[in-house]
C-alpha cells in the first residue's frame, strides 16, 4: 500500500482530486476524513495542510505527496521531486503600492516586506545583496501595505486580481510554481512498483491534455498534401471509403495549433471533419 499526502482543501485539493480521478483512482471522500483508501488501487490518501506535506513525506509518514512548488521550496525538506504535474500554476512575487515609482530592487533596501514565505524571500534578497526587514504573517498578506503594517509584500500571484483590488502592483517574479509529486527517498521495492504504475496512469492523463482526436474524409488525390500538414504523433491512420476516390484519415492534433491545421485541411478538400476529446493516451 502506497500512502499519498494531499492538501485537505483549496484549489490544489480540487485539482489533485480531479487528477487522481482521471487516473482512475477511485476514492470515497467524506467530510472530516483524514485517511481514505482507494477501492481499486493500492493507494491511501492522507489529507493535510499544504505546509505539512513536505515534512510528512520526508519523514516517511507518507510515501509521496502532491504539493505546490512554493511550499516545497520554502520548507526545504529532504524529499525528492518525482514529477512536475503541470497544474495549479502560480508565482511568488514582490509587489508594492500602485502609486510607487519602481526602478529596480534597490527600492526594497531598508523596507519592511510582509510574507508567508520568509525562507524563499530571505535567500532571494541575500543573493541580490538587498537588506530589508522581513515581517512574517499568515493570512491576508496583501492588506499589509494598506494598513501600514509593511511597505511591500511577497506572496503568491495567480491572476493578479487580488493585487489590483488592494492597489498593489507586481514588480519582481521570484519563483514560478506548479504542483509537484514529491517522494520519500527510501521507498521499499514494493512501494516503488506501485508508484511506477501510478506514474504510468498519470502520464497517460497528462499526455492526453490539450489533444483532440480528428477524423475526416479526404480526396485520395490530395492525401499526400493532407498528411504533410498533419503534425500528429506518428503517421495518421488512412482507410479507404466505399465512395471511390475518397478515404478516411484519423489523427491526433494539439489544441494550440488546431484551428490553423483545420483551415489548411479544408483548403485541401477535407470534408466531414469530426473532432473528439481524448481521455487518456498511453505513451
Amino acid at each position: 500500500m502506497l500512502r499519498i499526502a494531499v492538501q485537505a482543501k483549496g484549489r490544489l485539493y480540487d485539482e489533485t482530486m480531479n487528477f487522481l480521478e482521471e487516473s482512475d483512482i477511485k476514492l470515497s471522500v467524506a467530510k472530516r476524513t483524514l485517511l481514505v483508501q482507494s477501492t481499486n488501487f493500492p493507494l491511501e490518501v492522507l489529507f493535510l495542510r499544504d505546509d505539512d506535506i513536505p515534512q510528512t513525506v520526508a519523514t516517511g509518514v507518507a510515501d509521496i505527496g502532491i504539493v505546490g512548488e512554493n511550499e516545497y521550496v520554502e520548507r526545504a525538506e529532504d524529499a525528492e521531486i518525482v514529477k512536475r504535474l503541470g497544474f495549479s500554476k502560480c508565482r511568488l512575487s514582490l509587489a508594492i503600492p500602485k502609486n510607487e515609482v519602481y526602478e529596480g530592487l534597490e527600492w526594497f533596501e531598508g523596507k519592511k516586506i510582509a510574507t508567508s514565505y520568509p525562507g524563499i524571500l530571505r535567500n532571494f534578497l541575500r543573493e541580490k545583496g538587498v537588506q530589508a526587514d522581513i515581517h512574517v504573517i499568515t493570512g491576508s498578506v496583501e492588506v499589509s501595505p494598506g494598513i501600514g503594517l509593511a511597505d511591500a509584500i511577497f506572496d503568491i500571484v495567480s491572476s493578479g486580481s487580488t493585487l489590483v483590488s488592494n492597489r498593489l502592483k507586481e514588480v519582481e517574479v521570484v519563483l514560478k510554481s506548479e504542483a509537484l509529486l514529491i517522494g520519500n527517498r527510501h521507498l521499499s521495492e514494493e512501494k516503488q512498483e506501485i508508484l511506477k504504475e501510478l506514474l504510468f496512469r498519470m502520464d497517460a492523463v497528462r499526455t492526453a491534455e490539450d489533444k483532440k482526436y480528428v477524423l475526416m474524409n479526404a480526396p485520395s488525390d490530395k492525401l499526400d498534401d493532407i498528411v504533410a500538414v498533419l503534425p500528429g504523433m506518428k503517421s495518421p491512420t488512412v482507410m479507404p471509403l466505399a465512395q471511390k476516390g475518397w478515404c478516411s484519415v484519423h489523427t491526433v492534433l494539439d489544441e494550440k495549433c488546431f484551428w490553423e491545421i483545420i483551415g489548411k485541411l479544408k483548403a485541401l478538400g477535407a470534408e466531414g471533419i469530426l473532432v473528439l476529446p481524448i481521455e487518456k493516451m498511453i505513451p
